[in-house]
């Protein structure tokens, strides 16, 4: 067995062959440096924590005992289908009997000129430690992009006491998969926090001196930063694959057991798309770690013969200032929306399909104020359900009454 791919998605699909009873060879190739680890604090706890430390999924000697042989530092250059065999950059190939393509997603590069050292991405642990070193309270910090990503960043910078301006390109931050109604409040805690927040402003020009860089609006206004740091969406990595002549479509295309058309290669987590049972077969792909971790799980079964398809609702979260977003399903899918109110300002949107099908569910609130409800909507919506709209909105009626009936 061999996976491409040492983050998230793969490392769990190296443990989880282990934990199934696999006693053959399993090898996990990574271009980092560092172990297997979790990238959701990269944005949180690796900028703002006094020693920022790796999230390891699992430590050299859990490796060592698992007899998991972890290459490190090393790319996958191409994979020869007809003979079972994977080239790395470093001359040396290994041959498999499954492989799977964890190959994850990279930041979506600005297409400007004018960047330079100053204008910057995050990805990996040693990009949070270097935008880290930027964030002082005698600093400026731009931020392009106010998606996830970006406004976790800037909630960090804040907490450090930079100064921060996040640019959104759309009306709105957080365009993508978030209710406006959930991303308003959102946007007004970074502006409470003392966060600029311009919106519907595209980027004419950008000059990157190495020492300040100087942001030109279309409305010709100039944001003038010392650090410019860019999170405009991700993009899967396929390459590999597609040079090994797999389909590719958004992402690495794979079926509802994330095999490629070839039977020995599979694919998991932020590299492919894959249809959505709960969805019709709606082929979507996913970047989220929760996504990440399913179908590491789910490929190592498959790769196993298990034959299991992916059943899982997608989940989303994000903590800011304090408040914790979750979301429960894909609320594009939803047609009207029915809302509950819960305590200390939380409340969820209930999204449900024409046929009264309850399809996603969009939650807000301090700290754990909706972590349950959304749980209890995943599994409705797991289920197909199609709850009466009066009994989604009425915090008299309990969720978990709506599950059992």
């Amino acid at each position: 067995m061999v996976i491409i791919g040492s983050g998230e998605c793969g490392g769990r699909a190296a443990l989880t062959l282990r934990d199934l009873g696999h006693e053959g060879p399993v090898t996990l190739v990574g271009d980092e440096p560092h172990l297997p680890y979790e990238r959701p604090p990269l944005s949180k706890e690796a900028m703002t924590s006094e020693a920022p430390l790796i999230k390891a999924i699992a430590s050299d000697e859990l490796l060592a005992e698992r007899s998991i042989r972890h290459i490190h530092s090393v790319r996958a250059v191409a994979i020869d289908r007809a003979a079972h065999l994977v080239r790395l950059s470093d001359g040396s190939s290994l041959g498999y009997g499954k492989l799977l393509l964890a190959t994850g997603s990279v930041p979506r590069k600005l297409p400007m000129p004018g960047l330079g050292g100053r204008c910057v991405y995050l990805r990996t642990f040693n990009d949070a430690l270097a935008i880290r070193a930027h964030l002082k309270p005698e600093n400026r910090v731009a931020i392009i992009g106010g998606g996830f990503i970006g406004l976790e960043l800037a909630a960090s910078a804040r907490k450090l006491g930079a100064t921060v301006t996040v640019l959104e390109a759309q009306p709105r931050i957080l365009m993508r998969g978030v209710p406006a109604e959930v991303a308003e409040i959102i946007h007004k805690a970074h502006q409470a926090e003392g966060v600029k927040v311009l919106t519907g402003q595209g980027i004419t020009a950008i000059a990157d001196d190495g020492t300040q860089v100087r942001i030109t609006l279309a409305d010709r206004q100039d944001i003038v930063a010392d650090l410019a740091v860019i999170g405009i969406g991700a993009v899967p990595v396929t390459a590999l694959a597609a040079e090994a002549g797999l389909a590719i479509d958004n992402g690495i295309a794979v079926d509802e057991n994330l095999c490629t058309a070839d039977p020995d290669v599979f694919a998991a987590g932020d590299c492919c798309s894959f249809p959505l049972a709960v969805y019709g077969g709606r082929r979507v792909r996913l970047e989220a770690w929760r996504n990440a971790q399913e179908q590491g799980a789910l490929a190592a079964k498959n790769m196993l013969g298990a034959n299991e398809a992916h059943a899982a609702v997608p989940w989303f979260w994000s903590d800011q200032y304090g408040l914790t977003l979750q979301i429960a399903g894909l609320s594009d899918e939803g047609r009207s929306t029915v809302r509950r109110d819960l305590y200390d300002g939380a409340f969820i949107l209930f999204h449900l399909a024409e046929d009264g099908r309850l399809v996603a569910a969009s939650g807000i609130g301090p700290g754990n104020a909706v972590a349950r409800d959304i749980r209890l909507a995943e599994m409705l919506i797991a289920k197909r359900a199609t709850p009466a709209p009066e009994a989604l909105g009425s915090q008299s009626v309990k969720l978990k009454s709506l599950l059992a009936a």
